[in-house]
């Protein structure tokens, strides 16, 4: 696929290009600023930009403004936001009911595997968003969504882990279980959370939204 990289450190930038090209992608574009990434994708859009949240010039909010203007403007393009800390306004609002987002801290860049997984997966119109950003999201949210209340313990943790972007086969590994146990249980929390088929979103999209507390409407 297409990627392009805002990323203010040179060290860190050069070396998610080099990962992303021995791993057979392409990068259309590798800046340190919100503004030469907007140049870059009005010019020709990639699949994927990969979005520091802080940048130059002054070090507050740049990136993850960015990131939020090209979820409005090029609704094609998917989001991967990395940060060394937790913007919980800003990750609220890329959550728009859309996929192809995700919202990773930067220690999780060292989990080669995990992180090349999570490319993928927001890419195809998947979410993936780190562990500690899933906790100050739901400990942000109004009040608890009625409905998650219906989940098993068991349930509650494969929505968790599909939250943070894993695949099934993932998820298996990581319970236990085997890939049909996980297709049992996603079918299950789909039927629970009221998450039709044919609605025209990413099912697991929806239902990431409703256990994040977020609404589709």
């Amino acid at each position: 696929m297409r990627i392009a990289i805002a990323e203010d450190s040179t060290l860190l930038r050069e070396g998610i290009v080099q990962l992303l090209v021995a791993e057979g992608h392409e990068v259309s574009a590798s800046v340190s600023d919100a503004d030469a990434l907007m140049t870059a994708l009005a010019a020709e859009e990639p699949d994927l930009v990969i979005v520091d949240v802080r940048m130059p010039p002054d070090f507050v909010d740049e990136g993850i403004r960015a990131a939020l203007r090209i979820r409005h403007e090029h609704p094609g393009v998917s989001v991967l936001v990395l940060s060394q800390h937790v913007e919980r306004r800003y990750a609220s609002e890329l959550l728009d009911g859309r996929g192809g987002v995700g919202y990773l801290l930067k220690d999780r860049v060292s989990d080669i595997a995990g992180f090349l997984d999570a490319i993928v997966r927001v890419a195809e119109g998947g979410v993936a968003f780190d562990p500690e950003v899933i906790r100050r999201l739901i400990a942000d949210r109004a009040g608890p969504d009625p409905r998650m209340a219906e989940l098993s313990e068991r349930e509650g943790t494969v929505l968790e882990l599909i939250a943070e972007g894993h695949s099934n086969a993932a998820i298996a590994e990581r319970l236990f279980v085997s890939q049909s146990g996980v297709e049992k249980h996603i079918n299950t929390i789909f039927t629970k959370l009221g998450v039709a088929s044919g609605s025209g979103v990413n099912r697991r999209v929806l239902a990431v939204l409703a256990y994040l507390g977020q609404t589709t409407d």
